[in-house]
């Protein structure tokens, strides 16, 4: 912290840094800050929220390392993630809550966005800030007490990304599914399907396809409000659906080196957005249509392994994805035949059930099928640490020392050996890049 008391900065690790405000906030009055510092080498982002605990009162000791989801299964404590798109270095954020415990965020000047509910407002309550993940600085501003009739908030899901400033680099913030009591509304609504072709795999990409696909994957039953399944292998947004929860799963957990080919069947090139994909150790057996939440981003608070990401580039009709899990736990994404890279390290020692989430543009898609063992041509990854890169790679955690250890049983290198000897003693120690556990740590050395 510095001196002012308005600027804070996570000294270590992507954890451990949870603040609150100095004073009680009044209802209406925005919570403003500025995101300063992002550390590029974790998942997740800044957590806000509110509590009903005089901060001077508690023991820093008795501190969580997470805000979500452990300090807020706590009673009197209330905390969201910021969606990491909205958490880019230099956005200014405010958050404020109303006099029904509605709490209420905006990215620079974009409208109101609902954030969460059941805030008990009958008590004094101060802001509390979790610096964690990839936001590593924030700076407090003058907040601002807003009549409620100049707020007109809306969910985020409605939020049109152009509207927001989107000057610098993403950071992303986690959400707590123990405050989120969304109400699930029923839509009526018919949704407008297209024939699908007898032949499947009519694309002018079919030909980058393996000659044999295994027909055995299938979507799960279980799916979000908004998405309809219009037969085993194609699943179609409601077009009509004034929100947007349409997460899917695969029927069963994926299988090691195995690709999973995938065809967007229609796009609407007037919308912007694109798919998020990624993959969980939870079972969808076990879930509820009503534990779906509107931003998936959430669902990485849950007690199971989530890992999630968004295909950067646009997609139309006819486009086709592969997506592969290797034995070293790297999931691979092509795009229409060509590598586009590594995009996570996830968790491959347990069951691993495919998701998919369909935004904007991305209207149908479509299960092609699998092909066992058949790797796709990838690049190496740009997220992904180089051995062989230059010796004089800074330390991620201490921007400080060279790169000069190996996690043991990753294999990732980017640490100093003196962070990984603080970072193993940590308890639940893992990887920075990866989440996996820290068995050990190797110290190396330059040949020449």
């Amino acid at each position: 912290m510095d001196t002012t008391q308005k600027a804070v900065k996570r000294q270590a690790s992507f954890c451990n840094a949870i603040t609150f405000s100095n004073r009680p906030i009044v209802i209406y009055e925005q919570v403003r800050l500025k995101i300063t510092k992002k550390q590029c080498c974790w998942s997740g982002a800044l957590r806000l929220g509110f509590t009903s605990k005089d901060p001077s009162r508690i023991n820093p000791d008795t501190l969580p390392k997470y805000a979500c989801p452990d300090l807020v299964s706590q009673s009197g404590f209330w905390a969201k993630a910021l969606p990491e798109e909205f958490a880019n270095e230099g956005n200014i954020i405010a958050f404020w809550v109303d006099k029904k415990g509605r709490v209420f965020y905006r990215v620079n000047d974009s409208a109101a966005m609902l954030f969460f509910s059941g805030v008990r407002t009958a008590e004094p309550l101060w802001a509390l800030i979790d610096v964690y993940g990839l936001t590593r600085g924030v700076q407090l501003l003058d907040s601002e007490i807003i009549p409620p009739d100049c707020l007109r908030p809306r969910s985020f899901t409605a939020i049109r990304r152009p509207s927001l400033r989107r000057e610098t680099e993403d950071t992303r913030l986690s959400v707590s599914l123990c405050d989120l009591n969304l109400q699930e509304e029923t839509f009526h609504v018919t949704a407008t399907t297209c024939p699908i072709p007898q032949n499947s795999l009519n694309s002018q990409h079919s030909h980058l396809l393996p000659s044999q696909l295994e027909s055995d994957l299938r979507f799960h039953h279980l799916r979000g409000p908004h998405v309809k399944i219009l037969d085993d292998q194609t699943v179609a947004r409601l077009e009509h659906a004034r929100e947007e929860r349409t997460l899917v799963f695969t029927s069963r957990p994926l299988r090691i080196n195995e690709t999973i080919f995938v065809k967007i069947n229609k796009s609407n090139a007037v919308r912007t957005g694109t798919l998020s994909y990624g993959v969980t150790s939870c079972d969808p057996s076990t879930l509820r249509p009503s534990d779906l939440p509107y931003n998936p981003e959430s669902l990485v608070d849950r007690k199971e392994f989530w890992a999630i990401c968004r295909v950067v580039v646009p997609l139309q009709s006819g486009d086709i994805l592969g997506f592969m899990v290797n034995s070293d736990g790297e999931l691979h994404l092509s795009h229409n035949g060509a590598g586009t890279g590594m995009q996570v390290c996830v968790d491959c020692s347990q069951p691993l059930w495919m998701f998919f989430v369909l935004h904007g543009a991305v209207m149908q898609i479509r299960l092609l099928g699998t092909a066992p063992n058949s790797p796709i041509s990838l690049p190496e990854s740009p997220i992904s640490p180089s051995v062989s890169g230059p010796w004089g790679d800074e330390c991620t955690i201490c921007y400080e020392n060279m790169v000069d250890t190996v996690i043991y049983s990753c294999g990732h290198m980017c640490l100093c050996y003196s962070c990984g000897l603080k970072l193993k003693k940590m308890a639940n120690a893992c990887c920075p890049i990866c989440r996996r556990a820290i068995k050990d740590i190797i110290k190396t050395y330059r040949s020449t």
